[in-house]
């Protein structure tokens, strides 16, 4: 994979723009750190069901209920799992999730019995997506939770901000080094994507990241070292996984959201896939 300077121009300028738009989200306080993941997750869930249309077909025809109500239960996941220091008036928000998440089910059940359009293989489809990326995505909000309240202050940036760093990074390094020494394919499912650039992405991201991150955030180095290496390495399967079905839906990119970088799905499957297994560390260590 030769190194293109004009494509990496690009892919650098839009990734300036969208990490300028992240950091806001993650550092301006709690409600913009809900709403940067809430619209990511929307976005990521759109795109998913558009790519379910053109590998399954069937898929296609489920009702306009099914297809908006899903995106609807991403939000009710969201909502579900957000910190309860979100109000809205007395009302604490997360308490909305639950109760909207059975109500749209009944109602999503309800359209396509009257239309008899009942599908077991739409449903799995759906139930997949909503794992795949809302849960998924709503796994930040108690990974901030983890240093929100200390007695220094709010710190809840501090673990979404490491994994989102290393992703960045891995993925950086690993397009790099793959351009300019990379020779090896790392699978045919990403002919782009090499051995070399994959194992340098992982090592100079866990190196960096734990080394720079460890001067700004309040956590231990060995942790920050985990957290990088557990996401680096699950991201470079979450990005496979979604390569894997773009190509099954005969498409390049999932959406145009970021000039070089393509849709929400291709900015974030990295992300998606890393986020449960950081999750899961994190609930081993502490």
């Amino acid at each position: 994979m030769a190194f293109n300077f004009s494509v990496f121009k690009v892919r650098a300028a839009s990734a300036v723009v969208f990490a300028i738009i992240m950091i806001a989200g993650l550092l301006w306080n709690e409600w913009s750190f809900f709403a940067l993941f809430f619209a990511i997750q929307i976005g990521c869930l759109y795109e998913y069901q558009k790519l379910m249309r053109l590998i399954f077909p069937n898929y296609t025809n489920s009702t306009a209920v099914h297809k908006w109500g899903v995106l609807a239960l991403g939000a009710a996941v969201m909502l579900s799992h957000c910190a309860p220091s979100l109000m809205i008036g007395k009302v604490e928000i997360h308490k909305i999730g639950m109760p909207m998440f059975g109500l749209i089910v009944g109602g999503i059940l309800a359209s396509e019995l009257i239309n008899k359009k009942v599908t077991l293989q739409n449903w799995a489809i759906s139930i997949l997506g909503l794992l795949y990326i809302s849960f998924s995505l709503s796994l930040f909000f108690p990974l901030r939770a983890y240093l929100a309240h200390t007695f220094l202050g709010d710190f809840g940036y501090a673990v979404p901000m490491v994994l989102i760093v290393s992703i960045w990074v891995n993925d950086t390094m690993a397009y790099i080094v793959g351009s300019f020494i990379g020779r090896t394919p790392l699978s045919s499912i990403s002919p782009n994507k090499t051995w070399e650039g994959t194992i340098a992405g992982v090592i100079l991201s866990v190196l960096l990241v734990t080394k720079l991150m460890g001067l700004y955030v309040p956590i231990q180095e060995k942790t920050i070292f985990l957290i990088s290496l557990v996401a680096s390495i699950a991201g470079t399967f979450g990005d496979l996984l979604e390569s894997k079905l773009k190509r099954l839906a005969g498409v390049k990119d999932s959406g145009n959201m970021m000039p070089g970088h393509g849709g929400f799905l291709d900015r974030f499957d990295s992300i998606l896939f890393a986020t449960p297994f950081v999750w899961l560390l994190l609930q081993i260590l502490f």
